[in-house]
C-alpha cells in the first residue's frame, strides 16, 4: 500500500485500522444475533469496508454522503453511535425513523448521511439536488453517492450522471462492483469492459481503483473532492471489490463459484491492511486483540442495552399526524387591488410572485428558460431570475424529481414543471417512495411542487390528455390541489410553494386561455383543503373540481328551475369533508362530477365516504357522472363522446327524478 506520510502519520493509520475493524466486529456480532433469532434480516458487507470508511473518511463532515445498505463504514466512520444504529435496525424509538423503516433506509441532518431507498438508483438524483443547491450557493463542498454495479443498468443510473455533467455538479459517483446483483453475475448485467467506461459518454473523468485497498480509496476521494470543491464537476470512481457473504444472509452463496471466494479472501481488506501496518511497525502483533476485545466488548454492551429498550407502542393518530410537516399559511391581507386575468396568467403570476418571495425558490423543466415553457407560462422569468434559479433539464423526469428533492434536502424551494401530466409516470417512483414517504420515515420535509398541465379538450390524445389525479390521491405523504378558476390558480400554487410539504399542483390545459377572473395583484394564497361553494342550491348537489367545475355551472344555468348547489373541491388530498357534509345535509341529493375515468377515480372515495357517514341524509342513491373507462382518443368527436360531460345532463336528470 502506498500511502504519504505527510498526509497521514502513525496515529492516523491506527485511527484508520480502528475505522475500519468497527464495522466488521458489529457485522460479525449481527451474523450471531441473526443465527441465534434475535434479528430477522442483515446485509453484509464484509469484505467492502474499505470502500465505505476509506471515501467517509476522505470527505468534510458537513458534505452530504448517500450510502446505501452494505455500506455500515459510512456510519460508524461518522460516528453515529452504536445503540443508535442497533435502535434502528431493531425498530425501536431509539433509531432513526421510529421503527417505520429497516435498516440503512433513513437519512439524518446531523450527520449528513442520506440513505437509500430499496429501489436503489434513485438516490443518485437527490446527490445531484444536494450539490447543485451547495453551487447555487457557492459553499465549495462535494456530494458522495455510492451506487452498485446492478444499480447501473437502471434508468436513474443515466439520468443522474447526465444531469449531473450537463450542469457540472460536484459529484462523486461511487460504484462497488462487487460481482454480483444478488445472483446474478456482471457478465449477466452489462457488456462494457469496465463500469467506469461509461464516464466517457458522459464526458467525464472516471477511475477505476482497488476497493479493498483503504488507502489507494482514501487518497483517491480526498484528491478529487479537493479538486472538484473548486473547479466543480462530476467524477465516476469504480471500486473493485467482492462481498464475502449472501445479497442477504437469507439468499446465501451457492451460486458464487468457491475459487472467487478464495483468489478474494487474500485480499481482505481488513486483513491486508492489518498486515501492511505491521510490517510498517505501525501496528504491534499484541495490540490486535486488546483493540478487538474493546470494540467486541463495547459493542455487546450497546446492543444489549438496545434489546432492553421497551417496544414501540403503536398509536394510530401519531401514525396519521407523521405523513406531513405541520403547516400554518401566513397571515395577511388580501389585497383590494384585483385584475382580471386569464388562467395561465394567474399561475405566472403566482409563480413570479414567489420566486420574488423565496430567494431560494428553483424552478426547473423542459423548455422553461429561453422558450418559456410548453405553454409559455415561465416566459421571460430568465430575464428576472436568471438560469440558475430557472433551469432547462434534460428530458429525464426521474432525475429532475430526484434532484428537486435533494435540493429540498439542502436547504432550498423546488417546483418542477411537467411538460404534460402524463409525462409524470416517467418519474412516478420519485414522487410516490421518496418524496411523499421521506417525512413520515425520518422526519425531512420535502419543500417541492410538481406542476402538472393536465386534461382532454384540446385533441390530445391518450398521452397528453389524461386525468390521472387518482394515480397520487391515494398515496400518504402527498398533496394534491385542482383549481378550476384563475384566483384559486394563482392561490392555491402560492399555498403549495410556500408549503414544506410536497403538493402535486394539476393546472388544466383547456383552462389556460379560455376562462378569465379577478385575481388579487399582491400576495395571495388559498388554503390548502379547503373547498369552495359555488353556487348555492336546495335540489341537488354538484361535487366537482376543475373543469368539472365549469361543466356544473353551465348545467345549473341551463337548468335555472332545479336549484342546483356546486361545490369545487379544490384540494383532493387533504379534502374538505366538512364542506361535503354540509352539501349533503342541505339537498340530500348528490351528483359527483369529475373528467377522470369512472373505474377508481377520486370520485369513488367521496361516494364512499358519504354512504358510509351520511347514509341517512340521502334522499338517493349518491351518483357518479365521470368519462369512459378508455384511454382519452384524440379524434373531437370520440373525445366529446369519452368526456364526463357527455352524460351529464341524462344522469342528473336520473337523480333528479328520485
Amino acid at each position: 500500500m502506498i500511502f504519504d506520510r505527510k498526509t497521514i502519520d502513525n496515529d492516523g493509520l491506527i485511527s484508520f485500522y480502528k475505522k475500519l475493524l468497527l464495522p466488521r466486529l458489529i457485522e460479525e456480532k449481527m451474523l450471531i444475533l441473526l443465527r441465534q433469532g434475535r434479528i430477522g434480516k442483515w446485509f453484509s458487507g464484509i469484505g467492502q469496508e474499505a470502500i465505505a470508511v476509506g471515501a467517509t473518511m476522505a470527505m468534510n463532515a458537513d458534505e452530504y454522503i448517500l450510502p446505501m445498505h452494505r455500506n455500515l463504514g459510512v456510519f460508524t466512520s461518522r460516528n453515529i453511535p452504536i445503540a443508535r444504529l442497533m435502535g434502528q435496525w431493531q425498530g425501536k424509538a431509539s433509531g432513526f425513523t421510529n421503527g417505520r423503516d429497516r435498516s440503512f433506509h433513513f437519512g439524518t441532518q446531523e450527520y449528513k448521511i442520506i440513505g437509500m431507498i430499496s429501489h436503489l438508483g434513485p438516490q443518485m438524483a437527490l446527490a445531484d439536488g444536494i450539490a447543485l443547491a451547495d453551487k447555487l450557493s457557492d459553499r465549495k463542498k462535494v456530494t458522495l453517492v455510492f451506487t452498485g454495479e446492478g444499480a447501473t443498468s437502471e434508468g436513474d443510473f443515466h439520468e443522474a450522471l447526465n444531469i449531473a455533467a450537463v450542469w457540472d455538479l460536484p459529484v462523486i459517483f461511487l460504484i462497488e462492483n462487487n460481482g454480483y446483483g444478488l445472483s446474478t453475475p456482471v457478465n449477466e448485467q452489462y457488456r462494457c469492459a469496465s463500469l467506469v467506461d461509461k464516464a466517457i459518454g458522459y464526458g467525464i473523468e472516471g477511475r477505476r481503483i482497488d476497493g479493498n485497498n483503504i488507502l489507494e480509496v482514501y487518497h483517491t476521494i480526498n484528491e478529487l473532492a479537493k479538486d472538484l470543491r473548486q473547479n466543480p464537476r462530476p467524477v465516476l470512481i469504480e471500486c473493485m471489490t467482492f462481498r464475502m457473504r449472501g445479497h442477504e444472509e437469507a439468499s446465501g452463496t451457492k451460486y458464487v463459484p468457491q475459487h472467487l471466494f478464495d483468489e478474494w479472501a487474500k485480499k481482505d481488506p481488513l486483513d491486508c491492511f492489518e498486515k501492511f501496518l505491521l510490517d510498517e511497525q505501525v501496528l504491534r502483533p499484541e495490540w490486535i486483540p486488546e483493540l478487538r476485545n474493546e470494540i467486541t466488548t463495547l459493542i455487546d454492551a450497546e446492543v444489549e442495552k438496545v434489546f432492553k429498550e421497551p417496544d414501540i407502542i403503536p398509536y394510530a393518530e401519531t401514525e396519521v399526524s407523521s405523513m406531513y410537516r405541520l403547516y400554518n399559511m401566513p397571515q395577511y391581507e388580501v389585497s383590494d387591488v384585483l385584475t382580471s386575468k386569464r388562467y395561465i396568467d394567474a399561475i405566472s403570476d403566482g409563480l413570479r410572485q414567489s420566486m420574488r418571495k423565496h430567494s431560494n425558490l428553483v424552478i426547473m423543466g423542459q423548455d422553461i428558460a429561453e422558450y418559456g415553457g410548453a405553454f409559455k407560462i415561465t416566459q421571460g422569468f430568465i430575464d428576472e431570475f436568471g438560469k440558475e434559479r430557472v433551469r432547462n433539464t434534460p428530458i429525464c423526469e426521474s432525475g429532475v424529481i430526484g434532484a428537486a428533492m435533494g435540493l429540498s434536502i439542502n436547504g432550498y424551494k423546488a417546483i418542477v414543471e411537467m411538460q404534460f401530466a402524463d409525462f409524470v409516470s416517467s418519474g412516478f417512483n420519485q414522487v410516490v417512495n421518496n418524496l411523499a414517504k421521506t417525512y413520515y420515515r425520518w422526519g425531512q420535509h420535502v419543500d417541492v411542487v410538481i406542476r402538472m398541465p393536465t386534461g382532454g379538450g384540446s385533441g390530445g390524445g391518450p398521452f397528453h390528455s389524461q386525468s390521472n389525479e387518482a394515480w397520487f390521491t391515494k398515496t400518504p405523504g402527498l398533496k394534491v390541489v385542482y383549481p378550476s378558476s384563475p384566483d384559486d390558480a394563482k392561490g392555491l400554487l402560492m399555498a403549495a410553494i410556500d408549503d414544506p410539504n410536497p403538493v402535486i399542483y394539476f393546472e388544466h390545459k383547456y383552462l389556460y386561455r379560455s376562462i378569465s377572473g379577478n385575481v388579487p395583484d399582491d400576495d395571495y394564497y388559498v388554503e390548502i383543503g379547503k373547498a369552495n361553494l359555488v353556487k348555492r342550491g336546495t335540489r341537488a348537489s354538484i361535487i366537482t373540481y376543475g373543469l368539472g367545475v365549469h361543466w356544473a355551472v353551465e348545467y345549473a344555468e341551463n337548468h335555472p328551475e332545479y336549484s342546483i348547489e356546486i361545490l369545487d373541491l379544490r384540494s383532493l388530498q387533504p379534502w374538505d369533508k366538512e364542506a361535503v357534509e354540509k352539501t349533503v345535509k342541505n339537498t340530500s341529493k348528490i351528483m359527483i362530477l369529475h373528467e377522470d375515468t369512472l373505474t377508481s377515480g377520486f370520485g369513488g372515495e367521496i361516494a364512499a365516504y358519504i354512504g358510509e357517514h351520511f347514509f341517512q341524509h340521502l334522499d338517493a342513491p349518491v351518483m357518479r357522472c365521470a368519462s369512459l373507462d378508455t384511454a382519452i382518443p384524440m379524434n373531437k368527436a370520440l373525445e366529446d363522446q369519452f368526456m364526463a360531460k357527455a352524460r351529464l345532463e341524462e344522469m342528473m336528470d336520473t337523480l333528479l327524478k328520485f
